[in-house]
């Protein structure tokens, strides 16, 4: 199982990985296990904004607000990428950062091992 250090986790087994004022947001290696196989993918939410906790679609929000820039295309033809892939191609939104404080409340790839208990 694959818990890369360069995110940040929530308790809701979403990844965000932050670049710059901008931030990818997927599900964990733990969660697309869990899950089983993805064959579909339904985000709604682009150009919204949403707050802290919101739903951007079908998978709910990574615990920290912000504007949903772009919606992984790759994810409508091949919605098992966030199987083969969770932490690269298989990505699900990208959001802007409004208030960067909110990631501190995520956890590090160690403290969410543990969290999973792996």
């Amino acid at each position: 199982m694959n818990f890369p250090e360069n995110v940040k986790y929530s308790t809701d087994h979403e990844w965000v990985r932050v670049e710059g004022s901008e931030a990818y947001v997927g599900i964990t290696d733990f969660a697309q296990d869990e899950l089983g196989e993805i064959v579909f993918v339904d985000i709604t939410t682009q150009g919204d904004a949403l707050e802290q906790g919101e739903v951007f679609g079908s998978i709910e929000a990574v615990k920290t607000g912000g504007e949903v820039l772009e919606i992984n295309p790759k994810l409508d033809d091949a919605p098992e990428l966030v199987n083969k892939d969770p932490f690269g191609e298989g990505w699900i939104i990208k959001i802007t950062v409004q208030n960067a404080e909110e990631l501190s409340g995520l956890m590090s790839a160690d403290a969410y091992k543990a969290f999973v208990g792996k």
